[in-house]
């Protein structure tokens, strides 16, 4: 993936992710849409720097197509990836909304376990549809080299 495919991947996670994860913590907390706008966007501001950094990373360990990524190594890629960014978000979700840091870290685990699935099933999608966007791309080129 080159730079500016990375920027995309993680700047659509992310405009999902902030969106839904405003809406499920409105329902389960009483804090309001402004305040938990302003920590998601925080939050997701985050994450999007620990997710090209992560994935930079990752994918130097486990080059290859990402295609044919078994779901193990899928899983441990978005479970080592959130174990990070709780490290990162969870003091900062704490002073943003005044509350303790284990009132934090619950409400960042449910995020989180929300973000997990939503990892797996954005990126699984993201990878495959990629790989049928560049064999499209690959088809059409060689039809106008021999035309």
């Amino acid at each position: 993936m080159s730079g500016l495919e990375r920027v995309f991947h993680a700047v659509l996670f992310e405009v999902l992710a902030v969106s839904l994860s405003i809406g499920l913590l409105m329902f389960f907390t009483d804090h309001q849409v402004g305040a938990l706008s302003g920590t998601m966007i925080i939050i997701a501001t985050i994450a999007m720097a620990w997710n090209f950094v992560f994935n930079w990373g990752f994918d130097q360990f486990f080059p290859g197509d990402k295609t044919k990524r078994t779901i193990a190594k899928r899983a441990f890629h978005v479970v080592l990836f959130e174990l990070g960014l709780l490290a990162l978000t969870i003091p900062v979700m704490a002073a943003i909304l005044g509350v303790s840091l284990y009132q934090a870290f619950i409400m960042d685990v449910g995020v989180t376990v929300f973000i997990t699935i939503y990892a797996f099933v954005f990126n699984f999608i993201y990878d495959h549809i990629g790989a049928i966007i560049v064999k499209k791309r690959r088809n059409a080129s060689t039809l106008t080299v021999s035309i």
